[in-house]
């Protein structure tokens, strides 16, 4: 039994195998290339790539594979097999990779949702900002007074209250703001329409 985290092996090489995992010791290494891994089946499969071994082999079409998973994945080539099927639509595919990719039409582009809200994300990053909404998580702190963010943009326009940096100016009277849509605001007060100019202006 594992010390650590109690799981049990019914063979003493199997448990020694695992501990590896926690202290991530790598003893097995490549002489080759120097690389090192926690196993040595991984650093037998690794060295493959330098011996350009590839003992399975397709019994269809004699392609050889370094590792048995990479034989599997091909022989749905032949077999038509398709076991990653979409739930929006059951289209199946041959790898997880393309269903991930086919996702994308149902979520517009947006595959990463919050598990709150259910609104979808381009990218993870965008979803981890997102999620500070509902967590309340503000890790973005000010030097000069404490105060949190929960996006580094909105810390960097705050310092400006400390700096007293103004980089948004007014071009008809010189007058400089702390954020772009304060400059916005104020160029109403000059043509009554300046909101929409200045917008457009920014847009081009």
């Amino acid at each position: 039994m594992c010390s650590v985290c109690g799981q049990v092996f019914s063979q003493s090489s199997g448990l020694s195998r695992h501990k590896h995992s926690h202290n991530r010791e790598k003893p097995w290494t490549c002489k080759d290339c120097g690389k090192i891994f926690i196993t040595p089946s991984k650093l037998e499969t690794h060295q493959r790539r330098h011996t350009g071994e590839r003992p399975f082999t397709c019994c269809v079409c004699q392609e050889g594979f370094i590792q048995s998973s990479h034989l599997l994945r091909h022989q749905r080539v032949h077999t038509d097999e398709r076991p990653f099927r979409c739930s929006h639509c059951g289209t199946g595919f041959r790898q997880s990779s393309q269903l991930m990719v086919h996702q994308r039409v149902h979520t517009r582009g947006r595959p990463f949702s919050c598990f709150e809200c259910g609104k979808g994300f381009t990218t993870s990053s965008h979803l981890l900002r997102h999620q500070r909404v509902h967590t309340g998580e503000k890790p973005f702190s000010c030097p000069e007074c404490g105060k949190g963010f929960s996006q580094s943009s909105n810390l960097v326009t705050h310092q400006r209250v400390h700096t007293g940096e103004r980089p948004f100016t007014c071009t008809e009277c010189g007058k400089g703001f702390i954020q772009f849509s304060n400059l916005l605001a104020h160029q109403r007060v000059h043509t009554g329409s300046g909101y929409s100019t200045a917008l457009n202006e920014a847009r081009d």
